[in-house]
Order: C-alpha cells, then sequence, then structure tokens
C-alpha cells in the first residue's frame, strides 16, 4: 500500500511539473521538453565540475566557449555576468592573445544614482549616415551596436518579432535579412531593409528587381531608415539559395513576394548590375528614388574589386553610404562545409585590406564602416573600433540572448530553443515578450562594457580606440603590436584632435535614460 501511495505521489508531482513546464514562458527549453528539459539545467549546472575532469575546458567549444555563452546569457538576464578566481586562460603561451592596454589616467563611468547616469549606455555613431553623399534621409545611428541581418525564413515567426521588440528596446536597428519585411518585423524597431540576389520585397511577379515594388515597401514602411544591397555574406559567399516549395508558407510567400507553388531560389549574383559600375549606378538610383541611404554587405576574397570600389568613388559622383564588411567566421543556418570552413577571409584580416583602400583613396570619412563575426563580446568589438569599424553588428550572438543553446541543429528545422525553426511546438516555446527584453538587455551591456572599456583606455567613445590600445601576444612570452600584423598595419585609423572633441561633445550631448 506504501508503495502505490507513493508511486501516486510521484505521478502527481510529475504531473505538476509538466503542466508548469508547459505554461511557463521563462525557459523555451523546458516548455518544449517538459521534465526532460530540467536535465539540460542540470547538466549546465554541474558543468564546471564536469568539464574539469573528463569534458572540455571553459574555451575550447566552437564557435562559442562555454565562457561567452555563459557571458551573454547573465547579461540578457541581467545576472552576474562576472567571473571568479581571476582569468583561466594562459596568457603567457597563447598564441594571438588580445591585450588592451589601459590608460594611467582613465575616465570615470557614471554609476546608478549619479546625476549623468544612462541606463541604456547610449553611443552613437560618430558619423552621421548618408551625410556625405546628401541624402534626403540621412541621420545618426544611435546605436553603435546593432542586429545584423537574419531573415524570416531562416528564423521562426517567434524569434524575428523577439529580435526586433529587443531592439526596440535597446534603440537600436534591425536589419531584416534577404527576405524581405514580414508583419514579424513590425513592432516598432527601425529597420534595416536588405536587398539580396532575388530582390524579395522590391521585384516583380518575374523574380526581376522593380523599383516600383522597392517603393512601395519603402513608403508602406516607414520604419525602414537604410537600405543594404547584400553581395555576400562571411558563411558561405559566392553561392545562393533555395527553399524548397514545400517549406514555402503563406507569411514567407507574403514577405517575400513570391508564390507558394514554386521553389523559392536565391541567385549566386544579382542580375541588376556585373560590376562596379554597375553597383554604383544601381546604389545611386535607389538612393535618390527613396532619400534613404544605401550601403552594401560583402565578406572579402579579391582584392581587385574594393580597389575598383574605392577608386571610382573618389573619381566619380557616386559612392555607398556605408560597408558592412562580413568575416569568413560568420554565422549561416546552413551552408556547404567547404565555404564555411574554407572561402572568405576572416573579418581581422579582410576588414584592414578593404578600410586600406578607401585610406589610400582619403575617403575612409565619406563611409560609415561596420564590422560582422563573431563581433558580439566587448573584447572583440573594441578591436573592430580600434581597426576602422564605426559599427558593429550581432547575429549569433542576438540568437543567444533570445535562447539559443548553440545546437548547432539550425539546418534541420528543428531548433530545440525554438529560434531556427517554423515548427509550430518548438516555435511556442520562444515568448517573443520575454525574450525581447533578454535581447534589450544583451545589448545594452554590450554597449556599458565597449564604454567601460573606453573610458578604461581614457577616451570618451570607442571611435577614438586605435590600434595603439592593443597588444598581442604571440605565445612566446613577447607582445606585438597590433598595428604590426594586418596587413594594411600602416594605414589603420587615428582620430584627429577635431574627432576627439566631436566625440566628447557627441556623448556630452546624449540624454540620460533611467531605464
Amino acid at each position: 500500500m506504501f508503495w502505490i501511495g507513493l508511486a501516486v505521489l510521484v505521478g502527481v508531482l510529475l504531473l505538476v511539473l509538466v503542466v508548469y513546464d508547459l505554461t511557463q514562458r521563462k525557459h523555451a527549453i523546458l516548455r518544449n521538453f517538459p521534465i526532460v528539459g530540467h536535465l539540460r539545467y542540470f547538466l549546465e549546472a554541474i558543468g564546471p565540475e564536469l568539464r574539469q575532469y573528463i569534458v572540455t575546458d571553459n574555451d575550447s567549444e566552437r564557435p562559442f566557449s562555454r565562457d561567452e555563452r555563459r557571458w551573454v546569457y547573465a547579461s540578457s538576464k541581467k545576472e552576474n555576468n562576472y567571473f571568479g578566481f581571476g582569468t583561466d586562460n594562459d596568457l603567457e603561451t597563447a598564441p594571438n592573445y588580445l591585450i588592451v592596454k589601459h590608460s594611467a589616467f582613465p575616465l570615470d563611468t557614471a554609476h546608478a544614482g549619479q546625476l549623468d547616469y544612462d541606463a541604456d549606455y547610449q553611443i552613437p555613431c560618430a558619423k552621421v549616415l548618408g551625410a556625405a553623399r546628401g541624402r534626403e534621409k540621412a541621420f545618426r545611428p544611435q546605436s553603435v551596436v546593432n542586429v545584423s541581418g537574419m531573415s524570416f525564413g531562416s528564423l521562426g515567426r517567434t524569434a524575428v518579432e523577439a529580435l526586433n521588440r529587443g531592439c526596440d528596446l535597446a534603440g537600436c536597428l534591425h536589419n531584416t535579412g534577404e527576405g524581405g519585411v514580414s508583419k514579424h518585423h513590425l513592432h516598432r524597431a527601425d529597420l534595416v531593409l536588405q536587398i539580396g540576389t532575388a530582390y524579395f520585397a522590391c521585384r516583380d511577379k518575374d523574380g526581376n528587381f522593380s523599383l516600383p515594388a522597392l517603393i512601395e515597401t519603402v513608403e508602406k514602411h516607414p520604419q525602414i531608415k537604410v537600405l543594404e544591397i547584400k553581395l555576400s555574406q562571411g558563411a558561405k559567399p559566392g553561392i545562393g539559395g533555395l527553399l524548397p516549395k514545400e517549406k514555402v508558407t503563406a507569411e514567407i510567400a507574403e514577405a517575400r513576394g513570391i508564390p507558394m507553388e514554386e521553389d523559392c531560389i536565391s541567385p549566386a549574383s544579382h542580375t541588376e548590375f556585373s560590376d562596379v559600375e554597375g553597383l554604383l549606378d544601381f546604389v545611386e538610383k535607389i538612393a535618390e528614388a527613396t532619400g534613404l541611404p544605401v550601403g552594401i554587405k560583402s565578406a572579402v576574397g579579391e582584392s581587385e574589386f574594393w580597389q575598383d570600389l574605392a577608386r571610382q568613388m573618389a573619381e566619380t559622383n557616386r559612392g555607398v553610404d556605408y560597408i558592412c564588411i562580413d568575416g569568413g567566421e560568420g554565422g549561416t543556418g546552413a551552408g556547404p562545409l567547404a565555404y564555411t570552413d574554407h572561402v572568405a577571409l576572416p573579418f581581422k584580416l579582410g576588414f584592414p585590406r578593404v578600410y586600406g583602400e578607401f585610406v589610400k583613396q582619403g575617403i575612409q570619412d565619406q563611409v560609415v564602416f561596420i564590422g560582422s563575426a563573431k563581433l558580439g563580446f566587448p573584447v572583440p568589438a573594441l578591436l573592430a573600433f580600434a581597426m576602422g569599424c564605426d559599427m558593429v553588428n550581432v547575429a549569433r550572438e542576438a540568437m543567444l540572448s533570445i535562447g539559443c543553446i548553440q545546437a548547432q541543429r539550425c539546418h534541420s528545422g528543428h531548433c530545440p530553443a525554438g529560434v531556427a525553426t517554423h515548427n509550430r511546438w518548438l516555435m511556442r516555446g520562444l515568448d517573443p515578450n520575454l525574450k525581447s527584453v533578454r535581447l534589450g538587455n544583451y545589448v545594452v551591456t554590450l554597449r556599458q562594457e565597449l564604454l567601460k572599456l573606453s573610458h578604461t583606455c581614457g577616451v570618451e567613445h570607442p571611435s577614438l580606440i586605435t590600434p595603439d590600445h592593443f597588444e598581442i601576444l604571440d605565445g612566446n612570452l613577447t607582445g606585438i603590436s597590433s598595428e604590426t600584423l594586418f596587413p594594411e598595419g600602416g594605414v589603420l585609423p587615428r582620430p584627429s584632435e577635431d574627432e576627439y572633441k566631436s566625440a566628447k561633445a557627441l556623448m556630452e550631448a546624449v540624454v540620460p535614460s533611467e531605464g
């Protein structure tokens, strides 16, 4: 009788736990996998002990280490993101290890309760996007950290909504990705409309680019502030994509302007242009028609393209308003292994080569430079600013903040966290109202860390960080100046006295938020 009663009690407790897991909205894993999901959190709790003896250390996992993921998770939940007992990294023998060289006279960062404390840690871009070319709707982005292109289709509807709501909370830009504008993008955040090779959201019934369709999309969605022409992405440059018709839902078809009964094909290259001359003509055409700033996103392969682009922009009255460089280490939902592992230069090699071409032409100040590819952490992002970036974009780090557990099943359609999937059961585990707050917290925390590190180096704004603020340890008990390692090291940026004054005035003009 005792055992029967005990079994009934256990059964009731398990039933209560199942009901709780299914109805709570805080944890997507528990909502999608009741009871079993608790095992994941238990293993995570005892992970340090397990890894210490039988598995891996905190820095060996890829693409993001345990320490990196833990920092994002803690930051997004506004939990303690400090690490105890000092570094567990081997500073003396680890190669390519970044060191930030602090100032003997750092600046103070305001704390809660002080008069100039800003709970949102706003950092406006040092440049006005579109001003150099006189765009009608030029503006200064209010955040140097923004969310990179991830389309509705690659991500599910709840994930896209969470990202958009989170961007609104953080006051940053949300890039639509090349899949067009869906209703899930329309939750108040300002948008960057990405124009890919299939021209979703700006195409005619035959799949060709349509300027009237683009104008209609921009007029219909006033939250679109920027246009981005996607030439390639770091994870799989030089190839197109295909979404089988079986996976084309009514919502995807509406957002992309395609029929449901056909495969959705994205070509490898654009049909509107095939060289730099044509690209610049296309940029000016859509900029004039919409008044919006226009930029390009690209990975870095051959150098001739960038040399030609910089030269033609210097010699003609045409040009892009910004350039987003995506490193070859960038992520994707799915891609051939040969491309994800071997095609396109990593950011730290590719970006200086591009930036150097514009310095040689003397026009680097006319372009806003954006870095992308694993730059969603304070020190890598700070290095990007030192190399010449004006802003950084984050993608996979943003996914982590809304619940991604790095299961690496993006390509399968069965993402257990409900992020990169259209499975109704898995998506229901991701509550966009709760997860949006976590994205907002993550972006604000990253800005906070960037600002604190800048102050530690004695400057007011990340744009004033230079290669002199970094040293790279080479694993042989010696350090190397960061600028000597980059192919175009001799042309890496040095802010002028006017730029120092401008950045200081920019930060002084920020109206503090109470959060």
